[in-house]
């Protein structure tokens, strides 16, 4: 059998084709493994790295990292707030904080090993330390938040992310200068550095090309100087531009006016001056506008790094009517901005408008009627202006949330409101509107809550009309039926006006439609009585004011069914009757003020059972019996006035044992008994014109002579004098007849004399000069207008040629002279004396300086002429004289701490602006009583401020008169003439001593105590014997709080120490005095 042959091999493949596939798998291989290992490596890499930044945190109570071990997940892309790429490289850290998960320590550098970090977000931790260099070399790094740690250190003025779309650093600690370079991120979109200590100038280079990108810039609450760049109109795309609370100046660039984008612009708190650009009328989205703020800023605290309640901007002229044109505006915030002249008129596209703040500015005229067509406006603030007319009863009053009108000199009837419902349409949702609405409205509803009684109700509404000129009856209260239900606390407010007519039932008659209401119709023309029905028209009543009317009859038993009521205030009108003992049934009540009334009977003992009454105040009627004393067992009283009535009996010795008295007088009543002996509350100078009461009796209610002043008012001073007064009156120290006549006569001719020597003194001050000046030099440039053209002729006319008869006063400068420019128009000329100051050009440059000055409690520098043989400047008038003068007339008027305050206050704020806003500082040098001026509303303006500049240097500190005053001039400048701000705030101390006393500040009085004694001496040792209720002027002491008194004393004293170092600074004076700032409402 034959076999078969095997079958062929297979055919052989090439060598070549067989070597080229297995390298290329084995190529491939190598590759995988190659990746697959560098993978391992990086992930372990960058696993190492965040367990680097774990180990950074030194708290973590909320576990927020609890998950970042191996053990949990050995795959970190999936540990909480990490985020890889499809490369498994990480890609964002991104962990959100919250209330109690908050991650604290220090920030890791190890960050930056994350090579592929895009996100870094870490906002709202308690971070600290160092903010890591390494961070700016992540090349990828396109979102970095911050936000709300307390990082330290600078930012680089090179970054090499130039990707970064979002930078947010802001409240952190920040130091250095905004780099130049941020303006070269062509991506960057949303910039925010605010709250940190930034300083140095916004770099122009922040508007160059890369910010055509930008869309949100906010660099409020920082240290920054300089002018807002003009460069900032380029960035086309700006939506929101903060800039508040710096200490920028100069002007608001008319460049910002070409960002049609801009939604919200806020350069509140700063040093800006000029006018308000009509520019910003082209900012067509713009729906936020604050240009002034007297609060502190959105998400800010009170710390310093935040600046001054008094760092305002300081414009000129109004607003303009393209701002208020803007079609999208919601809210308009200015207040205390030193704007002036008339309010828009054209209001025709304010239909958006929801919030407008223009208080406590320098407006005139009435309220447009244009105003009417803002539908969806719920808050209008034109307080402390100087607001004429009749408010229009068109006006959407009743839908407004606040409405205050208060202190302005409208007059007319009390408007009836035509409105009866309210627009139910809503404006679309703006967070940037959103966010300023509710922080603005939150403000001012909480600064109104402060300011009153009603510290804890939920207040969600008030209308204010108070101190104004208003007539007639309040027929109705200004709320709408859409309002009636509201939640919280409304509040009515129309004290210090002439309001007549009766307390009308139909005034409550929507009380109940709320959880609170308030009233306060204090110090008005009512008259009538309180109606009956009280208790049932208004049970949710928490504050009813209706002191300082004439109203007559009783008080209804129905109050004791008010149970909300907090504060009732009926006191100086002519209620008759008794007490209610109703009033037992008033639990919240903290304050009941029934004094300077005609009310008789006895005090109620039922009054025991109001737990929460704090102030107790039935001073002047005819009450009479014995003093309950169940009183001092009610723990929060911390007033008890009593005094002025016909109460008998022993004083009760349980108030000696109270320890929340603080204000307590018994004064003038019928008491017996002995005075309860070691008590702090239960004093001698408490219980005065009481003959019957055992101790304390010898007490004396004359005034103390001139020898007498500096002896105090305690225990010591009670012993048996009798002796020594029945001896003083004999005759053994009296004068006779001729004595009395020689005396007389002297005097007569001596004061004659001296009368004719202040005379010629006075009379060549205020001479004319010699009409020897060059006709080639008459112009009168002005910083102001005035209505009327001020020229050279219509200076000398008004004047008479400075004829004494014009002549108000003359100091170290020169002579002032009143003028009527034109019928109506009263300007000031204080004509200088020529050859006292510089040159020309550096006099033109000063002057000029001095009249872009601009602050509410400066006089206004209107103008000035320069002339070979005549100069002189032109200031606004003020009708109410000096300091001076009002100092030495004061008795002819009530003693009223609220004016002296004031005064006090607004001198402060000048000195302020002139050392810490001015640029260069302005130091005064010669404040005194006769360069502070007032208005007939007793507002305060400095004088004279910027003149000692203007000396030229022949006139040396030490040499000349014009640079201080003897009495007010500091020690080390007398001594050395060493000039600084602290001379200023010297000098204003003993301003703040002779206001508030009625001693001058080197007063006759003073001669017993040796040379060299004055009124610093005198406070001085009255503070440190304890006894500084005498260095005050008859009458405060009275009416005016003893804690806030003597604090204002030791401000004074403060001042006027020899340590520079130890003496305050003007802003910090105006801090202190506003501590001490009586209550806004406080009655007239």
């Amino acid at each position: 059998m034959r076999r078969r042959p095997p079958p062929p091999p297979p055919p052989l493949l090439p060598m070549a084709t067989l070597t080229t596939q297995t390298l290329l798998t084995l190529f491939l291989l190598l590759l995988l493994a190659a990746a697959a290992a560098a993978a391992d490596a990086g992930g372990g890499g960058e696993r190492e790295a965040l367990l680097r930044f774990k180990a950074g945190v030194a708290s973590d109570p909320g576990g927020l990292l609890r998950g970042w071990t191996t053990a949990a997940s050995p795959d970190h892309c999936a540990w909480p707030g990490v985020s890889c790429g499809g490369n498994g490289e990480v890609v964002a850290l991104n962990v959100s904080s919250s209330p109690g998960r908050r991650l604290a320590g220090a920030l890791s550098p190890a960050v930056a090993a994350l090579r592929g970090l895009r996100v870094l977000a870490l906002p709202s931790h308690a971070l600290s330390g160092q903010l890591p260099a390494a961070i700016w070399s992540l090349r990828r790094l396109l979102v970095l938040d911050l936000s709300g740690n307390r990082l330290q250190g600078e930012i680089p003025p090179a970054l090499a992310c130039a990707g970064l779309q979002t930078l947010d650093l802001s409240y952190n600690q920040l130091n250095g200068s905004v780099p130049a370079s941020l303006g070269a991120l062509p991506g960057l979109r949303r910039l925010s550095l605010a709250s940190n200590r930034l300083g140095g100038a916004i770099p122009d280079e922040l508007g160059g090309a890369g910010c055509r990108s930008l869309q949100y810039l906010d660099l409020s609450g920082n240290l920054l100087v300089g002018g807002i760049p003009r460069s900032l109109g380029n960035c086309s795309k700006l939506e929101a531009l903060l800039l508040s609370s710096n200490l920028l100046d100069d002007v608001i660039p008319p460049e910002i006016g070409r960002l049609r984008n801009l939604r919200a612009l806020d350069v509140s708190r700063n040093s800006l001056s000029g006018s308000v650009p009509a520019e910003l009328g082209g900012c067509v989205e713009l729906s936020v506008l604050v240009l002034s703020n007297p609060y502190t800023p959105i998400g800010g605290s009170n710390s310093s790094d935040y600046g001054d309640v008094d760092d305002f901007n300081y414009f000129q002229g109004g607003i303009p009517d393209a701002v208020v044109a803007l079609p999208k505006l919601r809210v308009l915030w200015a207040p205390r901005a030193t704007l002036e002249g008339e309010l828009p008129r054209n209001w025709s596209a304010c239909q958006s408008l929801e919030m407008i703040n223009l208080g406590e500015n320098l407006f005139s005229g009435g309220i447009p009627n244009g105003l009417v067509e803002c539908s969806h406006l719920k808050f209008l603030n034109l307080s402390s202006n100087k607001l004429t007319g009749a408010i229009d009863p068109s006006l959407t009053v009743p839908c407004m949330d606040v409405f205050d009108v208060s202190g302005n000199r409208f007059s007319g009837a009390m408007p009836v409101f035509e409105q009866k419902g309210c627009s139910s349409s809503q404006l679309p949702f703006d967070d940037l509107v959103s966010e300023y609405s509710s922080f603005f409205s939150y403000q001012a509803l909480a600064g109104f809550r402060s300011s009153s009684f009603v510290l804890g109700t939920d207040l969600t509404s008030y209308h204010s009309f108070a101190q104004n000129n208003f007539t007639g009856p309040v027929k109705s209260l200004p709320l709408a039926a859409d309002k009636l239900g509201m939640q919280g606390s409304y509040a009515f407010l129309a004290d210090g006006n002439n309001i007549a007519g009766q307390l009308q039932p139909d005034l409550f008659s929507k009380c109940n439609s709320s959880r609170g209401f308030i009233v306060d119709v204090s110090n008005n023309l009512i008259t009538g009585g309180i109606p009956v029905e009280i208790g049932s028209l208004c049970s949710s009543l928490v504050v009813l004011g209706v002191a300082g009317n004439q109203l007559s009859g009783l008080i209804p038993t129905s109050i004791g069914q008010l149970n909300y009521l907090i504060s009732l205030d009926l006191s100086r009108n002519h209620l008759g009757g008794e007490i209610p003992t109703s009033v037992k049934n008033l639990p919240n009540l903290e304050r009941l003020s029934l004094g300077h009334n005609f009310l008789n009977g006895t005090i109620p003992t039922e009054i025991n059972q109001l737990h929460s009454l704090k102030v107790l105040d039935l001073s002047s009627n005819l009450l009479t019996g014995e003093i309950p004393g169940a009183l001092a067992d009610l723990r929060n009283l911390t007033a008890l006035l009593l005094d002025n009535n016909k109460l008998t009996g022993k004083i009760p010795s349980a108030f000696a044992k109270s320890m929340s008295l603080t204000m307590f007088n018994l004064s003038f009543n019928n008491l017996s008994g002995p005075v309860p002996a070691n008590s702090n509350t239960v004093r001698c100078d408490s219980v005065i014109g009481n003959p019957l009461l055992q101790s304390c009796h010898m007490y004396t209610l004359a005034v103390p002579s001139a020898a007498q002043q500096g002896r105090g008012l305690n225990s010591n001073d009670y012993n048996d004098t009798s002796s020594a007064d029945s001896q003083n009156q004999g005759g053994s120290n009296s004068f006779n007849a001729i004595e009395i006549a020689s005396i007389t006569s002297a005097t007569a001719i001596v004061s004659v004399l001296l009368a004719l020597i202040v005379l010629f003194i006075y009379t060549r001050k205020c001479a004319p000069r010699m009409s020897g000046h060059s006709s080639r030099r008459r112009e009168v440039i002005t910083f102001q207008d005035i209505g009327v053209p001020i020229t050279y002729e219509t200076v000398v006319r008004a004047t008479g040629s400075f004829n004494a008869s014009n002549c108000i006063g003359s100091g170290g400068f020169g002579a002032t002279y009143k003028a009527e420019i034109s019928p109506g128009v009263l300007v000031a000329i204080k004509r200088l004396s020529v050859g006292r100051f510089q040159g020309v050009q550096q006099f033109h440059a000063e002057i000029k300086t001095l009249g872009r000055l601009r602050h509410p409690n400066l006089v206004t520098l209107v103008g000035y002429h320069l002339g070979e043989s005549e100069m002189f400047l032109i200031y606004n008038y003020l009708p109410g004289g000096n300091l001076e003068r009002f100092i030495q007339e004061r008795s002819k008027r009530p003693v009223d701490w609220k004016m002296l305050h004031k005064i006090a206050l607004d001198i402060a704020k000048a000195l302020a602006y002139l050392h810490d806003t001015c640029v260069p500082r302005i130091l005064h040098r010669d404040v005194k009583p006769s360069n502070i001026l007032l208005d007939t509303e007793y507002n305060a303006y400095l004088s004279d401020f910027g003149l000692a500049r203007l000396l030229g240097n022949s006139e040396t500190h030490a040499t000349t008169g014009v640079a201080g005053t003897f009495g007010y001039v500091a020690p080390e400048y007398a001594m050395t003439c060493r000039v600084s701000d602290k001379a200023d705030v010297y000098s204003y101390g003993v301003v703040l001593m002779e206001l508030i006393s009625d001693k001058k500040a080197l007063d006759p009085s003073f001669s017993p105590y040796g040379n060299g004694f004055n009124i610093v001496a005198w406070a001085c040792m009255l503070l440190r014997q304890g006894r500084a209720r005498e260095f005050f002027i008859d009458g405060l002491w009275d009416v005016g709080p003893h804690d806030d008194l003597v604090e204002t004393l030791h401000l004074a004293v403060m001042c006027t120490v020899d340590s520079l170092s130890v003496r305050p600074t003007m802003k910090q004076v105006v801090q202190r005095l506003k501590q001490l700032q009586p209550p806004i409402r406080e009655h007239r």
